[in-house]
């Protein structure tokens, strides 16, 4: 054997990445793990919310939210997505990020915005020593000014409001993005009737459990969504966003149109 084989055999093995599952189990394992300070159902909603929606998943293989990025997550719930990123920033850290997937989500600014204090408390109870020091805010979505970000996250809460104040929370998102920004929106379609009620069920079920009243909501089509959007500048990528449920919801990737910007 060589002296550069004798010094290379005499190296610890360096971190290789990691198959797409096996990052993904480690992912939601470390982001769920931070609300286990929180108590049993702030754990517990954590684990079973990552690891059954395919969305989380989904940002990350899929490069919506880039390096760097400030990002605005309005009704952010109990900091879910915040948790993922932080998670993200140490797997790439140790080099072990898929190379299957989009560059990872590194050294992003988070600020989350959501109506419910609960909520709020667990994200800055499992967050507190978390590297990516997000900002947390109790406010509403309506009411509460948007700083200047690069991605602005709205996944299932857009419909709590009615269409005029849909529309006004779309124009502040316009309003705060980077020429360059982006916008990753989560609806339901009401042109499948029958899926679309039962992603309401869920819906009210599951707010229910976080102890908030929810009265009517308001859906658009898909269709709908897409002509919103395109008012306030936007191109729109509309990606099915239903796998493993019944339910009716989209994903929209929302770039700022070249006139727009």
């Amino acid at each position: 054997m060589s002296s550069h084989e004798l010094r290379a055999s005499a190296m610890p093995n360096a971190a290789q990445p990691l198959s797409p599952q096996a990052a993904w189990q480690q992912l939601h394992r470390s982001a769920s793990d931070r609300y286990r300070s929180g108590g049993r159902f702030a754990w517990n909603f954590a684990r079973g919310k990552l690891g059954g929606d395919p969305l989380f998943r989904s940002l990350l293989e899929s490069g919506a939210v880039p390096p760097r990025a400030r990002v605005l997550d309005i009704g952010c719930g109990q900091g879910l997505l915040a948790s993922l990123l932080a998670a993200s920033d140490a797997l790439a850290a140790s080099n072990q990020w898929p190379t299957a997937w989009a560059a990872p989500p590194t050294h992003t600014r988070y600020t989350g915005i959501d109506l419910m204090a609960r909520d709020i408390a667990r994200a800055k109870q499992a967050l507190a020593a978390s590297p990516l020091q997000p900002t947390l805010i109790c406010g509403d979505m309506c009411a509460t000014p948007f700083e200047p970000c690069d991605v602005v996250v709205l996944l299932d809460v857009l419909h709590y409001v009615d269409i005029p104040a849909q529309d006004e929370v779309l124009a502040s998102v316009r309003s705060a993005l980077a020429p360059r920004g982006r916008l990753v929106l989560r609806v339901g379609d009401r042109s499948q009737p029958w899926r679309f009620l039962a992603s309401q069920w869920i819906d009210r079920i599951v707010v229910s459990i976080r102890r908030r009243r929810v009265g009517f909501t308001w859906g658009r089509t898909l269709e709908q969504w897409r002509a919103a959007l395109q008012a306030h500048g936007f191109a729109v990528q509309a990606l099915p966003m239903s796998r493993g449920t019944p339910f009716a919801n989209v994903l929209l990737r929302c770039e700022l149109s070249e006139a727009a910007r």
